[in-house]
C-alpha cells in the first residue's frame, strides 16, 4: 500500500488536471498561435469585467466554486423531478440534446414535495421572530415563490432588505427616505438642457411597454418616469438605454400585488392603492431594479460591451450544444446579434408573458450572479427549446422572424420550470469551464 506521503505528491502532481483549474505558468501552451490569441482575449475581457469568472488563484477559485453551487444535488433533483414528469406527460425525451451534448442522467432521488417546500419559505418569511439565513433563503426559492410572500422575498434576495428581522423597519424607512430626497433634489431639472434628452426618451419608451393596462394608467407612468430618470442622473456612466425601462415593471407588479387582489399580473389596477403606499412601494422598486442593475450595468454603458460579449458567448456556447441548430442559423446567415441582442438587452421580457418573467426572476434572484451568469444559460436553453421549428425554417426572413415573435403567449410556469431546469442541467455540464465557449 502507497504511503500517506506518496498520496499527497500524487494529488499535488495532477492538481492542473482538475477540471476548472487555472492554468499556471510552467502548463504547456497551445501550439495553435489562434488558441492563444483568444485566450488572451477572453483573460483580457475577464479582467475587465465583474461579472466574469475569477482569474485569481486556484484556492480562491475553488472556494468561489463551492459559495456558488446553489445546493447542486437540490437544484438537480429538482430540475430531474420536473423534466421526468413533463416528459411523462408530453412522451418525449427529457432533454433536447445536440449532437454535441450527450450525458447520463445523475442517479435520481425523489426530492421533497413543492408544497412542503412553499410551506417552510412562507413560515420563514412571514414569522416576525424567524431570520432566514440567506442560502437556505434561496434554496426554497429556486423553483418557485409563493405570491403572498414573494415580494418580501425578493427585497431579501436582492440585498435591499438585511436578513436580520429586527433592522428591516428601520432599513426600508431609511431607504425610502433617502429616495425621496433623490426625486427633491433631482427631479425638477428633468427640464434642464443638460437633462431633458433623457427625460424626453423616458417619456416616449414607457407607453410602448407592456402590459398596455398597467402602463398606461397616469399613475402608473409618473412612477415610472420618475424611477427611470433618477435612476439615469444617478449612474451617469451609463444614464437611460433603452430596454432598462423593462426591467422596472416585474418589481412594481410583485410590490402592488401585496395590497390588492388582481387574477392575472396584466390587468393590475392601481387606482384604489392609497397614495402614501405607491410612494413605499415606487421606493422599493426603485432600490431593488438598482440591486439588479449594479450586476448587469456593463450592459447599458456606452456601445454596450456587456450585451455584445454575452451574445458572443451565447453563440458559442449554442455550438457546443447543438451544432445543427448553429449550423442551420450560420447557413441562412442569422446572426445571433439579430434576436439575441434583445434577449440579453431584456432579459427575455419582451420573450415571455409577464407571469413567466416573474416567475424566472424567483430563480435568477435565488442563483448567484442569476441576471449575468445563469441567464446566459436559459438563454441557449430557449434558443435550443425551438430546435424543431428552427431547422424547419429554410428561409431567412421567416427564420429570423420566428427567432423574433416566438410563440409563448400562452406559456405558463411549467413550462418556466422547464427551461429553467435544463437552463441548469447547461450550467451543470460546463459548470467553471469556460473554455467551451472557444472552439
Amino acid at each position: 500500500m502507497a504511503s500517506d506521503g506518496a498520496r499527497k505528491q500524487f494529488w499535488k502532481r495532477s492538481n492542473s488536471k482538475l477540471p476548472g483549474s487555472l492554468l499556471r505558468s510552467t502548463a504547456k501552451m497551445p501550439t495553435t498561435p489562434v488558441k492563444a490569441k483568444r485566450v488572451s482575449t477572453f483573460q483580457e475581457f475577464e479582467s475587465n469585467t465583474s461579472d466574469a469568472w475569477d482569474a485569481g488563484e486556484d484556492d480562491d477559485e475553488l472556494l468561489a466554486m463551492a459559495a456558488e453551487s446553489l445546493n447542486s444535488e437540490v437544484v438537480m433533483e429538482t430540475a430531474n423531478r420536473v423534466l421526468r414528469n413533463h416528459s411523462q406527460r408530453q412522451g418525449r425525451p427529457t432533454l433536447q440534446e445536440g449532437p454535441g451534448l450527450q450525458q447520463k442522467p445523475r442517479p435520481e432521488a425523489e426530492p421533497p414535495s413543492p408544497p412542503s417546500g412553499d410551506l417552510r419559505l412562507v413560515k420563514s418569511v412571514s414569522e416576525s421572530h424567524t431570520s432566514c439565513p440567506a442560502e437556505e433563503l434561496r434554496r426554497l426559492s429556486w423553483s418557485g415563490i409563493p405570491k403572498p410572500v414573494r415580494p418580501m422575498t425578493w427585497k431579501l434576495l436582492s440585498g435591499y432588505l438585511p436578513a436580520n428581522v429586527d433592522r428591516r423597519p428601520a432599513t426600508l424607512q431609511r431607504k425610502q427616505k433617502e429616495y425621496f430626497a433623490f426625486i427633491e433634489h433631482y427631479y425638477d431639472s428633468r427640464n434642464d438642457e443638460v437633462h431633458q434628452d433623457t427625460y424626453r426618451q423616458i417619456h416616449i419608451d414607457i407607453p410602448r411597454m407592456s402590459p398596455e393596462a398597467l402602463i398606461l394608467q397616469p399613475k402608473v407612468t409618473e412612477i415610472f418616469e420618475r424611477i427611470l430618470f433618477i435612476w439615469a442622473i444617478r449612474h451617469p456612466a451609463s444614464g437611460y438605454v433603452q430596454g432598462i425601462n423593462d426591467l422596472v415593471t416585474p418589481f412594481f407588479v410583485v410590490f402592488i400585488c401585496e395590497y390588492i387582489e388582481a387574477e392575472e399580473v396584466d390587468t393590475v389596477d392601481v387606482s384604489g392603492v392609497p397614495a402614501e403606499v405607491l410612494c413605499n412601494i415606487e421606493a422599493d422598486t426603485y432600490w431593488c431594479m438598482s440591486k439588479l442593475l449594479d450586476g448587469i450595468q456593463d450592459n447599458y454603458t456606452f456601445a454596450q460591451p456587456g450585451i455584445q460579449m454575452k451574445v458572443k458567448m451565447l453563440e458559442e456556447l449554442v455550438s457546443r450544444i447543438d451544432e445543427q441548430v448553429h449550423r442551420h442559423l450560420d447557413q441562412h446567415e442569422v446572426r445571433y446579434l439579430q434576436f439575441a441582442f434583445r434577449w440579453m438587452n431584456n432579459l427575455l421580457m419582451r420573450e415571455v408573458p409577464l407571469r413567466c418573467t416573474i416567475r424566472l426572476w424567483d430563480t435568477y434572484q435565488s442563483e448567484p450572479d442569476g441576471f449575468s451568469h445563469f441567464h446566459l444559460y436559459v438563454c441557449a436553453a430557449f434558443l435550443v427549446r425551438w430546435r424543431k421549428e428552427i431547422l424547419e425554417e429554410k428561409d431567412f426572413q421567416e427564420l429570423l422572424l420566428f427567432l423574433q415573435n416566438l410563440p409563448t403567449a400562452h406559456w405558463d410556469d411549467e413550462d418556466i420550470s422547464l427551461l429553467l431546469a435544463e437552463a441548469y442541467r447547461l450550467k451543470f455540464a460546463f459548470a467553471d469551464a469556460p473554455n467551451h465557449y472557444k472552439k
